[in-house]
């Protein structure tokens, strides 16, 4: 038996309006067209996932890919590979990939082995790439069904850099969100876009038609210099505020490796909106200081890739402070 997802409802997860679309895209033609940066970037698909389960002994993922590219800062493995997990998604296993084996092959496929009875199944897709098509196949006589649903059903969404979007992660399923979202068993949207995120109006016109249970954002690492930050970050929040009068927002500053005055600055006009905020009488505001991220921490060398970017490790020490605040969040959502 061979079920293509766009087939059937209910198994895509971190794709918004995919039951509208049947497609894998995270930003429609009509926002992209106001936004041309995120041509290609609002095709691809960060954080997207197929959940289902099975009873079958074994079942084969089947990709195909319209992109296949280079990305200097990952691999295949990391890049344009989907990561297979088996079980609840709390204690889940890693069972390995499904890669493309060079930059030439755009349809790959896997079979996995995993035995009698009924199991969860989380396909974590392509991170780099625009996605075709996903299949799966299980033995004749069994059949693909809906997965639990997550404790948390109304996803949270995430708004900012190439490091939202989990960039320079060895594996995608380390990044702080990925990790966050496993940890609480929370759905979530990853709107991250490498270089390309700058709080346009029009975005925050498209993040308003969307449901989400609270708001994370923390997209400095793009903002060309403290200034435009300063001219775009209160005014976001409150784009976002005012269609979404009771969500919680979550506002983070950047992970550097070094926390020089620039970072400082950026940080204080992120922290300047959140005390803002407080001051206006909204109670359901978080603030997470990026410079404390690592402060402790004597390898933070080891943290980064490029002085940016966080390596897998990086990222982990992220989750460990983000996660905490985005618990509290969800209680009060």
């Amino acid at each position: 038996m061979v079920v293509n997802v766009k087939d059937m409802s209910g198994l895509v997860f971190g794709v918004p309006n995919f039951e509208k679309t049947r497609t894998f895209e995270r930003v429609p033609a009509q926002v992209r067209e106001k936004i041309p940066s995120l041509s290609f970037l609002g095709r691809r698909t960060p954080g997207a996932r197929v959940c289902f389960r099975t009873a079958s002994p074994w079942f084969k993922i089947i990709m195909e890919l319209e992109t296949l590219s280079i990305d200097i800062g990952m691999s295949i493995y990391s890049a344009q590979s989907a990561h297979v997990y088996l079980g609840n998604r709390q204690s889940a296993r890693f069972l390995g990939l499904v890669n493309p084996p060079n930059y030439e092959t755009k349809k790959f496929e896997r079979t996995f082995k995993k035995g009698e009875g009924v199991d969860e199944i989380t396909v974590f897709l392509v991170r780099n790439e625009i996605i075709k098509s996903v299949e799966i196949e299980v033995e004749d006589g069994y059949t693909v069904d809906l997965p639990t649903p997550y404790k948390y059903e109304k996803p949270v969404l995430f708004y900012g850099s190439s490091i939202t979007e989990c960039a320079h992660a060895a594996n995608p399923c380390a990044s702080y969100i990925n990790l966050s979202s496993r940890h609480l068993d929370f759905d979530y949207i990853n709107f991250g876009f490498s270089g390309s995120c700058l709080a346009e109006d029009e975005m925050a016109e498209y993040i308003n038609t969307l449901d989400f249970s609270v708001f994370v954002y923390d997209y400095d690492h793009n903002s060309p210099n403290p200034e435009y930050l300063e001219r775009t970050h209160e005014k976001f929040y409150k784009k976002i505020r005012a269609a979404h009068p009771t969500v919680p927002i979550v506002m983070i500053s950047r992970p550097v490796a070094v926390f020089d005055d620039d970072a400082r600055k950026r940080r204080d006009i992120i922290k300047a909106t959140y005390e803002n905020a407080l001051k206006n009488g909204d109670k359901n505001v978080y603030f997470v200081d990026g410079e404390l991220f690592f402060k402790d921490f004597s390898d933070r060398n080891v943290c980064f890739t490029d002085t940016i970017h966080p390596t897998d490790l990086g990222f982990y020490i992220m989750a460990r402070q983000i996660e905490p605040v985005i618990q509290r969040a969800l209680t009060q959502a």
